[in-house]
């Protein structure tokens, strides 16, 4: 497919905004703008949706003309009109996926990680999960089977995800006059808020006339408090990703009879018994003794971010041209080191065990490419006895674990 050529370049623009955003931030002395472990987990969960869908957008755009082909209801031609009408359904649409996953328990388990973040940047934006662009293509389904062709909505959803990408910001003020039509920061922000009078406010990715018509609309009077009314206490990679759909059987397990059962998987978030995440979160997480304190070695976080981007640009570049055992070793390579970065942040001992097992992940993969796969055991050998012989955990975790106090 050509588009994922053009999809390469994303991580790399990403980061250049990110880097300009964070340099103006810097530049109006506004540092509370940015923090430092959550944009690490933000952008670490961009990173994973960005690989996980180069394996699934194929099925989506599939999906797309697999609707046209055989079911569409009109055939509709290209024209300025049509694209006109075709950005105003797209956004209609995404109104009402946007509405349900706040109001469904659901929809809102693989939205809610986009609300995770207790700031609102650019690094906000990337807090996609694969979970929320599958349950959302199913929503966007309806514009090919209108009659809208597939390479025009591919096209629009490009444009409505590049537009909704520059309103994660608080260096732009409010625009009052442009807030009339057009979703801002400003009133985007609002809709990230926790504050009571902001909370399921301002739907529309592009357009506000749709919250106003369905009175959905608030506009920003006091500064938001971005993040969920009750926050999660763990920056760990998997628990951000999966804690909700944990709520979700919790509170199945405990409701008694077909309906309230049912309640508990599409009933509303606000109906979530509120003691649920907290047993939760004793049972899966551990305590922190001192919760102002974070890691001292940050350096070793960049560099496996940065390695991650990379090689998730060239994966993107190269994927059509790779072979199974290529992809199923870079997307396994690639979440292992986002576990270890959210392992880190949680100051996890046991992340020392992830290095050991992409150092043997590396092996095998070189072994296999070799044809020397049944020597295998050598590097898990050799691994067993430098940990036997250096006790090489210890020196590990005292140098990468180092610790200072955080404001």
């Amino acid at each position: 497919m050509e588009h994922i050529n053009f999809l390469a370049f994303a991580m790399p623009a990403f980061f250049l905004f990110l880097f300009l955003e964070y340099k103006l931030a810097q530049r109006r002395k506004r540092p509370e703008i940015f923090n430092y472990e959550s944009s690490v987990s933000n952008i670490s969960i961009g990173i994973a949706e960005r690989l996980i869908n180069l394996f699934v957008a194929a099925s989506f755009y599939q999906l797309y003309y697999l609707i046209y082909d055989n079911y569409r209801f009109f055939d509709i031609s290209n024209t300025i009109f049509v694209w006109i009408a075709l950005i105003l359904a797209t956004d209609f649409v995404w109104y009402w996926y946007h509405r349900l996953g706040h109001e469904v328990n659901f929809f809102w388990a693989a939205h809610i990680v986009h609300h995770h973040s207790e700031e609102f940047n650019f690094t906000a934006a990337a807090r996609i999960t694969t979970f929320q662009a599958v349950i959302r293509t199913g929503f966007w389904c309806v514009l090919p089977l209108i009659g809208f062709h597939p390479s025009m909505v591919i096209t629009m959803l490009i444009v409505h995800g590049a537009y909704s990408f520059f309103t994660h910001t608080q260096l732009v003020g409010r625009i009052k006059w442009l807030e009339y039509v057009f979703v801002t920061p400003s009133v985007h922000g609002v809709h990230h808020a926790s504050d009571e009078k902001y909370l399921d406010k301002n739907y529309g990715d592009m357009f506000t006339f749709w919250d106003r018509l369905f009175g959905t609309f608030q506009e920003e009077e006091e500064k938001p408090k971005y993040g969920l009314t009750h926050p999660l206490k763990s920056y760990s990679f998997l628990w951000q990703h999966f804690h909700y759909y944990f709520e979700i059987y919790e509170l199945w397990k405990r409701s008694a009879g077909f309906k309230a059962k049912w309640k508990a998987v599409f009933g509303s978030p606000a109906h979530m018994d509120q003691d649920i995440r907290p047993t939760l979160e004793k049972r899966f997480l551990q305590d922190k003794a001192n919760p102002h304190q974070r890691l001292r070695f940050k350096n070793y976080l960049y560099i496996q971010l940065g390695a991650s981007t990379l090689l998730l640009t060239v994966f993107t570049y190269c994927f059509e041209g790779l072979n199974v055992s290529d992809k199923i070793f870079v997307l396994s390579i690639i979440l292992v080191t986002l576990v270890n970065c959210g392992a880190l942040l949680e100051q996890r001992r046991w992340m020392y065990y992830l290095e050991y097992l992409r150092i043997f992940m590396v092996s095998t993969y070189f072994l296999y490419e070799e044809n020397l796969l049944s020597f295998f055991f050598i590097p898990l050998a050799i691994m067993i006895f430098a940990e036997q012989l250096f006790s090489l955990s210890r020196h590990y975790q005292e140098v990468v674990l180092q610790l200072e106090t955080s404001e």
